[in-house]
């Protein structure tokens, strides 16, 4: 178990934070010769948890059975509450069960879980709202003319949901940069009120908009069935899903046309697929967040997946640190296409390690 820290190419902000670095939590799981690789993103204090927690638990199991061993590091968690810093341990534990699996049996992982398709949709995610014309511009356009990718999403909300003029114009700047043709999404990051989200909706239709990412909190169930009721957007929420019951209140509340989860933070690629499951018995799609090479081989296992979120700080991180990463163009990826086993991903420790943290 490891941390190393990026510090962002520029500062960054969404409706509710700013930040100017990015955790990755390494996990290696070994059986053999053969080591699997799983990560997350999140406090560097993670690392210390999954060798101090976790790695007793998961040490001497099979390696066949990664259900087993996701169920039992949920139970031995009990008492040291599960959502947050927890879940992530728990997730890049999973992950690297997962991998590991799939390299003992010599497959690349989208042949273990199976396909349901060869190519997974992405889009562009950034758009960060400390951007200034020019960033924003020059990020927009380098996802939709250089890499073709049809979907694009920028953050509004700025300031807790202060600066909405400022949210006006650069979603018209946005569009302006893209075109007609390209879809466009918005994420508040929980930034607006429920009535605010819902004015909202008049002016992102004038421009297009097709999906509106945590309008209001995610922990507020009924504020975003109120405004899905009341919009023609989509409405968007579930990343901070750390839970299979808590997709289940919210799919139960009626509180989104798509649910997210993220498989660092949910439980692994273990829970990330239930929670496909049960979008599906709703009718609905689900799109991972963030962290998108995790996400890939389970993405394209799954009927009714949306997408994957190609955000910014993460590919970058990835483009540097992995070996085995995935090509965007043309607005998807093909995972495991190389044949290579597992998730395909191996870490370039000298390329990393100046930058560990934990």
């Amino acid at each position: 178990m490891a941390a190393y820290t990026l510090a962002t190419d520029a500062p960054e902000a969404d409706g509710t934070l700013e930040w100017d670095e990015t955790t990755l939590v390494v996990v290696h799981a070994r059986s053999g010769t053969t080591t699997g690789l799983g990560y997350t993103y999140g406090a560097l204090e993670t690392a210390a948890y999954i060798r101090g927690h976790l790695a007793p638990v998961a040490t001497g199991r099979s390696v066949w059975d990664v259900p087993g061993a996701n169920e039992a590091m949920a139970r031995a968690v009990r008492n040291d509450g599960r959502p947050g810093l927890v879940a992530g341990a728990i997730s890049a534990v999973d992950v690297a069960l997962w991998d590991l699996k799939a390299r003992v049996l010599g497959l690349p992982l989208t042949r273990l879980l199976g396909q349901a398709r060869s190519q997974v949709p992405v889009y562009g995610s950034g758009g960060f709202t400390t951007y200034d014309e020019r960033q924003q511009d020059r990020q927009l356009r380098h996802w939709v003319e250089e890499q073709g990718i049809p979907r694009v999403k920028i953050k509004i909300g700025e300031s807790w949901g202060s600066a909405e003029r400022r949210d006006r114009e650069r979603i018209a700047r946005a569009r302006a940069s893209i075109g007609d043709t390209t879809e466009l999404y918005v994420d508040a990051n929980g930034g607006y009120t429920v009535k605010q989200a819902v004015r909202a909706a008049s002016w992102l239709g004038d421009h297009g908009v097709t999906w509106f990412e945590e309008p209001v909190s995610s922990d507020d169930l009924e504020g975003l069935a109120r405004i899905r009721s009341a919009i023609d957007v989509d409405v968007a929420a579930g990343e901070y899903g750390y839970t299979l019951a808590y997709f289940g209140q919210m799919l139960r509340a009626g509180a989104v046309d798509c649910l997210q989860a993220d498989a660092t933070r949910c439980g692994g690629l273990t829970v990330w697929l239930r929670a496909a499951a049960l979008a599906e018995a709703f009718g609905l799609h689900i799109s991972g967040h963030c962290a998108p090479h995790v996400h890939a081989a389970a993405a394209a296992s799954v009927p009714n997946l949306r997408h994957l979120e190609w955000f910014h700080d993460h590919v970058r991180l990835e483009s540097r640190w992995f070996d085995g990463t995935l090509d965007p163009k043309g607005g998807h990826i093909t995972p495991g296409a190389d044949g290579a086993p597992g998730h395909g991903l191996t870490l370039r420790a000298a390329d990393a390690e100046p930058h560990r943290t934990g």
